[in-house]
């Protein structure tokens, strides 16, 4: 079960019941996967900026691989 949503179960319950230190647990337990939810998503958006840097350079790698040692025609040739 979601942590959220059992966070939200446990604060109605204690809502319903007048229990005050139950409505906090549910809150905190809310926050808690709120925390973790932020975090994999920190996560993940890190590594997709990783794998997008790792991506360019391939590219740049690839690029000057192509050109060879001299470069390419196109760029000894003056400009018409």
């Amino acid at each position: 079960m979601d942590e959220k949503l059992k966070g939200r179960a446990k604060e109605a319950a204690g809502a319903l019941t007048g229990d005050e230190d139950k409505k906090a647990e549910g809150r905190a337990e809310q926050k808690k996967a709120e925390a973790a939810e932020e975090a994999a998503k920190k996560a993940k958006r890190r590594q997709e900026e990783e794998e997008a840097r790792q991506a360019e350079r391939e590219r740049k790698k690839q690029e000057l691989k192509d050109k060879g040692l001299l470069g390419t025609v196109e760029d000894t040739l003056p400009k018409l």
